[in-house]
């Protein structure tokens, strides 16, 4: 039923792209409503409960909740926080902060996996760079998603523009993955490295392209709730993510609203 190549990626057929094209929307529906939500007083937990009858009102299953154990609907990681933030009622979002919302969903057993960085508020300049910076490094490893390219060249392209934008740090430990059947598959997909490397790109992959892109360090530490990552200087981080098919004309941003025309369109420097 699932066709795999000889990595063992999974190809989707294109009525199956459909399918993830349909759970992406969820996704990215659901994460347009949380930013729009976003707001000085709310909790993480707020937004938990608004992305949950959100994506269940669609009539899809999120996909964190349960996950290992996690015991959430969104990761909602503030500041310093890298990813895998456990949203709780016990802090409320000030102004000028930064807040990740990484969010998943099933529908008729296709994942949608997606995340972005909101200011709350006005926000420093430097926090507003860097959201801009971890934004446009996805962006440009989205681009290297076209057939006959290599997996390596996703990762070279968003440090290649991260380390052109300043001293920025960039977790090695974290990055992409392949989705599909599951929200995590085959195979991982780092956010640095040399071009040309690994398997060729193919028509049919479905890929989730997340730079994860630190103010300071690029180290890293997990706090004792064994999920929150953090910085281990203080300094906070940006997040981004989408879900993106590989297509023979070019990627197709299956969580973005309009596929990733726009950004897509637009010409890089």
């Amino acid at each position: 039923m699932f066709k795999r190549n000889r990595h063992g990626i999974q190809i989707k057929s294109p009525e199956q792209l459909e399918k993830m094209r349909a759970a992406g929307l969820v996704v990215g529906r659901t994460l347009d409503l949380l930013k729009r939500s976003v707001e000085p007083g709310m909790t993480p937990l707020d937004l938990d409960v608004i992305a949950e009858k959100a994506i269940r009102d669609e009539g899809a299953i999120p996909s964190f909740k349960g996950y290992q154990g996690f015991p959430a609907t969104i990761c909602a990681s503030v500041n310093d926080e890298v990813v895998h933030g456990i949203p709780t009622s016990a802090r409320k979002l000030r102004e000028g902060d930064v807040i990740s919302i990484d969010c998943g969903a099933i529908l008729e057993g296709w994942h949608g996996d997606s995340a972005v960085t909101v200011p709350v508020g006005e926000v420093d300049p430097k926090l507003a760079e860097l959201m801009r910076v971890t934004e446009e490094a996805m962006w440009r490893g989205i681009t290297a998603l076209t057939p006959g390219r290599h997996l390596s060249d996703i990762g070279y392209e968003v440090e290649r523009y991260v380390k052109s934008q300043g001293r920025f740090g960039i977790p090695p430990e974290y990055g992409g993955h392949g989705i599909g059947t599951e929200m995590h598959m085959d195979p991982w997909i780092a956010n640095h490295g040399r071009p040309g490397r690994g398997p060729v790109l193919e028509e049919g992959m479905c890929l989730a392209i997340e730079p994860m892109v630190n103010l300071g360090t690029e180290r890293t530490r997990v706090l004792t709730d064994e999920w929150t990552v953090v910085t281990v200087d203080g300094k906070q981080s940006a997040h981004f993510e989408h879900s993106v098919a590989v297509t023979h004309n070019g990627p197709w941003v299956l969580t973005a609203l309009d596929g990733g025309e726009e950004r897509l369109a637009q010409p890089k420097n």
